[in-house]
Parts: C-alpha cells; sequence; structure tokens
C-alpha cells in the first residue's frame, strides 16, 4: 500500500499526537511499552484507517523497538545511581531474551482476536496487583535461582514480548513479590527490557513479515514511523508527566492507574472483537 503525502502526514501527526499522550501517561504512572504505546497505537491505526487484521500485532512490535532505546536510557540512568543488581541482571538475562524470542514466535500464531484476550488477560492482572496489593507483599525471601530462574526468566520474557511490554511489569513485580527493594527492582528489570525489546523485536520482523493486513511502512510486525515518533514523543513528554505525578498522593496514583490498565485491557478487547 503506497501513501500519498497528504495520508503520510496524517499519518505522522497522528502518531505524534498518541506519541504525546503515550508520554504524559507514562510519566504520570511510571511506566510505558505496553501498556501505554500498544493501546494508542492500535487505536491511533483504526482512526488514520491503516491496516487490517495485523494492527494489533504491529502495535506490539512497534512498541518493543521503541523499549530497546527507552530502557537502554534508563538502565544507564539506574547504573549511574548503583541502584542495578548486576548478579541478577546478568543470571536472567538470557532467559528472558529467549523467552521474548519465543513470545515473539507465538504471537506471529495466534489471531489478531487471540492476542487482545491474552494482552486483556494479563493487563488485568497486572492493574489488579497494583489497584489490591499491598506495596510490601512479598511471597519469597529472594529471587529464584537455577531451573525456577530458567523457567520465570522465559516466562517474563515470553509473556512481556506478546504485550509489547519491557520487564518492568513482570520482572519488577517478580523482584518485589521476592523481597527486592521497589527501587532496584525498577532498575534491574530495566536492563530486561532491553533483551525482551532487542530479541522480540526480531522476531516480530521475522514472524510477521508477509503478513496480512499491516499498516504501510511496516516491517513485518513492526512499523518503523510508528516506534521512532511514539517512542522518541513518549521519552520527551514523560517528564512532564512525572512532575504532575508529584503532586498526587502514592496510593490514588497506584489506585487511578489500576483503573486505567483495567480500561486499556477492556477497551483492546472490545476493538479487537
Amino acid at each position: 500500500m503506497d501513501l500519498s503525502s497528504l495520508e503520510f502526514a496524517s499519518l505522522i501527526a497522528g502518531l505524534a499526537a498518541a506519541g504525546v499522550f503515550a508520554g504524559l501517561i507514562a510519566g504520570l504512572f511510571g511506566v510505558g511499552g505496553g501498556t501505554v504505546i500498544v493501546p494508542v497505537l492500535f487505536w491511533a491505526f483504526a482512526l488514520l484507517g491503516l491496516g487490517g487484521e495485523a494492527n494489533l500485532h504491529v502495535a506490539v512490535g512497534s512498541s518493543l523497538l521503541s523499549i530497546v532505546l527507552t530502557s537502554w536510557r534508563s538502565l544507564t540512568a539506574h547504573r549511574a545511581h548503583g541502584a542495578v543488581d548486576e548478579v541478577v541482571l546478568k543470571t536472567w538475562t538470557p532467559w528472558v531474551g529467549g523467552g521474548a524470542l519465543v513470545g515473539a514466535f507465538l504471537a506471529g500464531l495466534v489471531s489478531m482476536q487471540e492476542l487482545a484476550w491474552i494482552y486483556a488477560i494479563f493487563l488485568g492482572l497486572i492493574a489488579a496487583q497494583l489497584g489490591l496489593m499491598p506495596e510490601r507483599f512479598t511471597l519469597a525471601r529472594d529471587v529464584p535461582t537455577g531451573w525456577a530462574r530458567r523457567g520465570w526468566g522465559t516466562a517474563i520474557g515470553g509473556l512481556s514480548a506478546m504485550m509489547g511490554i519491557g520487564g518492568g511489569s513482570f520482572g519488577g513485580l517478580m523482584m518485589t513479590l521476592c523481597g527486592r527493594p521497589i527501587h532496584q527492582a525498577v532498575a534491574t528489570a530495566s536492563g530486561f527490557g532491553m533483551a525482551i525489546g532487542a530479541a522480540a523485536t526480531v522476531g516480530f520482523v521475522v514472524f510477521g513479515w508477509s503478513a496480512e493486513g499491516r499498516p504501510p511502512l511496516s516491517l513485518g510486525y513492526v512499523n518503523v514511523p510508528a516506534a521512532l515518533v511514539i517512542g522518541g514523543l513518549t521519552a520527551l513528554v514523560a517528564p512532564y508527566g512525572a512532575r504532575l505525578a508529584h503532586r498526587l498522593d502514592r496510593r490514588l496514583l497506584r489506585r487511578l492507574f489500576a483503573l486505567y490498565l483495567m480500561a486499556t485491557a477492556v477497551s483492546v478487547l472490545a476493538k479487537a472483537l
């Protein structure tokens, strides 16, 4: 599908608006990736009349490409403050990255409706954890090792890839449930995001190379303009959302974010079905 100059300008303008919105939400609630970019991009394609049955796959794949850059910036900043557990990052990353590649392969096998169900269910679980579970709740004294680490690492990478998110949601949750301080969990999980984004992006390009119903200017299931425009603007605008977040009560913010995630899960599922 070829784009005229007007259609291309409309695409960039729509992606820019989506990027600004995603940046504000990401800064306000401290997240990005699949919880912000995927639903915004999915709806942006629909409103612009682009693509078709592969739109959700492309939204997920494009989000993963943007995660590579944002995770690298985040990891560098956290390392400067000494907040990263380098042992956990080194021993978990191969399994997380491998799981991400498996997740990309599985995403290529399912329909848009099936992918929407996976996205909605697990996003709903994340919302329930944020809205209902106490912040200091733990299940173990330390992170798993051995085969448990391999299994959990692969699962974190696979689910994250299928949802277009970095390591923060599942990786950070795993570390906090295992007794690690929230700041260390967030910092270390940002490194998972690089492995997830890089491995899964390659997978989404390869497994979606000849798929039908993709928006124009897509390489496989990755839309390059979307990833660059939305990823860049999200990073630029997020600090403004973060300033607003500091003016709100922390408990209120968690509940608002949980409601946002539930609404997002429902909206993506309703649109896909």
